[in-house]
């Protein structure tokens, strides 16, 4: 019995995904099966799962596709999953080797639905790696309702019950940046019980990169694609007046705080000004009375976004712009 399918998307990492998979095939974890999707690689990523393949037949699966994006990817790894639980890795990341085999025990101990484990960021300096200050807050959950505030969405530090993605139709969001966010947010009204290891399991790859450009800029909007199919998903399921509160605190501090961050950083002034306008807009439609929310009550977090309105929304933008651009930006 497979106890746990690893995903691994692949484009155009060469450099890295040697490292990644052998990461994987030497997992303390031996019934494990690593799924490995290349999305349409060009460089001698395609030539590296081959020869994994060859090495490792019974622990590594693999399918290639036009390039078509990690959501699509991942997705059509998820159905080529036979595991008991499915976790996911970056093919420019690495994992500690006992990773799964401590997560796999976390969930068999808890009879967890879903675990989670810290990680260490880590820059790409060209020869070195430099350990950097993590992003997210990454913990221990009280319950399922604290895993809105303010996590790390992002799903290579976590294992999932299989069941709980499939029987749910839980997908990541196709064409769009910021897939990890809905696939995130999606999973939580299924999760009953949950582990926490604390070793840091995930070597994450910050890889330098050049300023973003027009069409990533534009790709920032995709956060209102997003968190629309968030909502659709808990409409459709009958789930949102049960998670209404918490919904809206998630959105509104992902809206005015990490995508303002990146709004800010678009050098285009009237792309700029749109989709802070429309950053306003989503909120006031989606979650009209968000100030009364009562998790925006305390901290300075809460002060700020209580402040905002159409037009503070405005003040805020030229401040963090200005901030940004004295950092060096």
């Amino acid at each position: 019995m497979i106890k746990v399918s690893v995903i691994v998307p692949v484009f155009n990492t060469e450099k890295y995904l040697e490292k990644c998979l052998n990461s994987l095939v030497n997992q303390t974890l031996p019934e494990i099966e690593i799924v490995i999707v290349n999305d349409g690689s060009t460089d001698r990523s395609t030539e590296i799962i081959e020869h994994f393949k060859k090495c490792y037949p019974e622990k590594i699966r693999s399918a290639i596709q036009e390039n078509s994006g990690q959501g699509v990817a991942r997705n059509k790894a998820i159905e080529m999953c036979s595991g008991e639980y499915i976790g996911f890795v970056d093919s420019d990341d690495w994992v500690e080797p006992e990773m799964y085999q401590r997560m796999y025990e976390k969930a068999q101990e808890n009879n967890a639905d879903f675990v989670e484990c810290p990680y260490s960021y880590l820059r790409d300096d060209g020869d070195t790696y430099t350990e950097i200050k993590p992003y997210g807050c990454v913990r221990a959950y009280v319950d399922k309702m604290d895993m809105f505030v303010h996590p790390l969405v992002s799903p290579w530090n976590k294992l999932y019950r299989a069941e709980l993605i499939k029987n749910n139709n839980v997908r990541f969001t196709e064409g769009k940046i910021y897939e990890d966010t809905a696939f995130f947010i999606k999973t939580i009204p299924f999760i009953e019980r949950h582990g926490f290891v604390e070793e840091k399991f995930v070597n994450h790859i910050l890889r330098k990169t050049s300023t973003m450009s027009i069409n990533r800029n534009k790709k920032v909007a995709d956060i209102f694609d997003i968190l629309d199919d968030v909502i659709d998903f808990y409409c459709e399921n009958g789930l949102f007046e049960e998670y209404k509160e918490r919904l809206e605190f998630f959105c509104t501090c992902l809206l005015l705080r990490s995508s303002l961050s990146r709004i800010v950083k678009i050098n285009d002034k009237a792309m700029r000004q749109e989709f802070v306008v429309r950053t306003w807009e989503w909120i006031d439609k989606k979650f009209p009375e968000f100030k009364k929310n009562e998790l925006l009550q305390k901290g300075t977090n809460g002060i700020y976004i209580r402040m905002t309105n159409r037009y503070t929304i405005h003040i805020w933008t030229f401040i963090f712009r200005a901030k940004w651009r004295l950092s060096g930006g």
